[in-house]
């Protein structure tokens, strides 16, 4: 019996909530088969919405990327960490109140839309501190934010995702710049918006009508954990920033529902798996050698991930398990998802 979803993964939900970085484009490229997989979604007359940390562009701004890249899209459909940033914002604050923002253009414009004041010096009063991914932030930006939340402002993160992912590589993201002032500050912010955090989800689930809502994610630490806060069941693709080496090492709260390479997964049954699966089906079969897990067999590489993550989850401590394949298929198994075999 195989670990797979047996089913178009798609038919089973109302609403396909979509991560943007990773999952959709890479930067400002579209990742291979994103287009023709939403096109699809909209051609059936599925529901979709896009829910990003990044916050360094507004709904709007989003909606016309999203539609310069062939993916029709409606600023009401995308959800981000700056909007929900300034809504929390303009419900704690006095109408017209300074806010000191460190961040882009686009997160001073949305507190500008919901009646708030964005400033940049420390000393013009700011009774809250929002601080956004951008990429000209600097020393000086960072260190106004400092003095302003030590004489009492409010601190609002709109995310902390460590990293962004990139064609070279992950690199630096809003949780690293948060990082500096919580070591500068000795205090971790008051409020964090974006995932993992679940309110984006919620929002976009809301508006399923209540239908099943499925997350679509590259990322572990946010969209998977974000969908487990959120309820919602989570299918994890191999396009952006977590790996199958992050997987089978995660912690029991981002362990997602599905796994598939990329969004072929959502039509095609053999292109996902749900997770964790049988320690031995599919033509595979795992097994804990004093600590080593032996993978053996043969058949479709997904459902000897599915059976991995069997064997991996039931350790009393999530950690990377030392693998090892026994017969050719099994190693190129391994090979396929960047696994190195034990000694």
């Amino acid at each position: 019996m195989s670990a797979g979803v047996g089913e178009r993964l798609v038919d089973g939900y109302t609403l396909v909530v979509f991560d943007l970085d990773g999952v959709i484009y890479l930067i400002d490229r579209p990742i291979p088969g994103a287009v023709e997989a939403v096109a699809r979604l909209h051609d059936e007359g599925r529901a979709v919405a896009y829910a990003t940390n990044n916050a360094s562009r507004r709904s709007s701004e989003v909606a016309d990327l999203l539609t310069g890249m062939g993916v029709p899209a409606r600023p009401e459909e995308v959800l981000t960490s700056a909007a929900a940033s300034a809504e929390l914002l303009r419900d704690r604050l006095p109408a017209g109140a300074p806010v000191l923002v460190v961040g882009a253009e686009a997160l001073r414009a949305e507190l500008r839309a919901v009646g708030l004041t964005p400033v940049t010096k420390a000393d013009e009063n700011p009774a809250a501190v929002v601080q956004g991914y951008g990429p000209q932030v600097g020393w000086a930006e960072l260190a106004e934010a400092s003095v302003a939340v030590r004489a009492g402002a409010l601190w609002i993160a709109t995310n902390t995702d460590r990293t962004l992912p990139s064609g070279r590589g992950p690199l630096p993201g809003n949780g690293s710049l948060v990082a500096v002032l919580r070591t500068a500050l000795e205090r971790d912010p008051d409020v964090v918006v974006g995932k993992p955090e679940s309110a984006l989800f919620e929002t976009a689930a809301r508006r399923a009508g209540g239908g099943r809502s499925l997350v679509v994610g590259d990322r572990l630490d946010t969209d998977i954990e974000g969908a487990r806060r959120a309820g919602l069941d989570s299918l994890l693709v191999l396009t952006g920033v977590s790996g199958v080496p992050d997987l089978l090492a995660a912690e029991p709260r981002r362990r997602p529902t599905y796994v598939a390479r990329d969004l072929a997964g959502l039509f095609d049954p053999s292109a996902a798996v749900r997770v964790p699966g049988p320690a031995d089906a599919g033509g595979w079969s795992v097994t804990d050698r004093d600590g080593v897990l032996e993978l053996a067999g043969s058949g479709r590489s997904l459902d000897a991930l599915a059976a991995l993550c069997a064997v991996a989850w039931s350790a009393p401590e999530p950690a990377l398990p030392k693998i090892r394949p026994i017969g050719p298929d099994a190693a190129h198994a391994l090979e396929s998802f960047g696994l190195t075999a034990a000694a």
